[in-house]
């Protein structure tokens, strides 16, 4: 492995942090919402996850769907039931009253934005499959452990540090100001998006399933 290996690796990760999609919706809501600390317990959690679906494609997370297809069938299932629960949430609340924003949460209020920020990337199965596609396309075969140990500390490293500017950058007094004024259809339009989502992902299982019933 080269540096020109990591540079490669690196700029594909930048392209698709910054693609729209549930994982970077939900920090953006949650630190306009929130606040500095709620954005980056939720970025915490988004980036456990996004290096662990990497190091899953390391260790041959891939094969084993395709081995076992109903696993990756069942996990795709749950993250899509996850995801339309979410999104019926966020709109139920849309009108509710929000709080000022702390910069420091509470323990228990970080901790379920950490949670919740893991659960959105656990609901997306096919995150490995992406990793596993990018990983054989830009490094060599054969990789050491320790190598393989870098890439996934490196793939951490970059969420963790996005996701943190990012929740600088929106919890600014501007950037909330200018959310709270179209809070109520910014959040409709939020659960409207995580519920497509979901149904996106849900809609093929059930047809599946209906020409296996059939």
């Amino acid at each position: 492995m080269t540096l020109a290996h990591v540079i490669a690796f690196n700029i594909t990760l930048l392209a698709a942090f910054l693609s729209p999609g549930p994982a970077m919706l939900y920090a953006l809501r949650n630190t306009l919402r929130g606040g500095l600390g709620l954005g980056i317990a939720t970025g915490c959690g988004l980036a456990l996850v996004a290096a662990g679906w990497t190091l899953a494609a390391f260790l041959g997370l891939q094969a084993v769907f395709a081995l076992v297809p109903w696993a990756y069938g069942a996990l795709k299932l749950a993250g899509a039931a996850y995801l339309i629960w979410l999104a019926w949430h966020i709109w139920r609340d849309a009108g509710a009253p929000l709080a000022a924003a702390p910069d420091r949460p509470t323990g228990r209020v970080a901790l379920r934005a950490f949670g919740m920020g893991m659960l959105i990337n656990l609901a997306n199965p096919k995150s490995v499959l992406f990793a596993a596609a990018v990983l054989v396309v830009i490094f060599p075969a054969g990789l050491s452990a320790a190598e393989i140990a870098l890439i996934v500390t490196n793939h951490l490293m970059l969420e963790l540090l996005g996701y943190a500017l990012i929740a600088w950058a929106l919890s600014r007094p501007v950037a909330r100001a200018a959310y709270l004024g179209a809070r109520r259809w910014l959040d409709r339009v939020a659960a409207l998006v995580l519920g497509a989502l979901g149904a996106r992902l849900a809609l093929p299982m059930a047809d599946e399933m209906a020409e296996r019933a059939g």
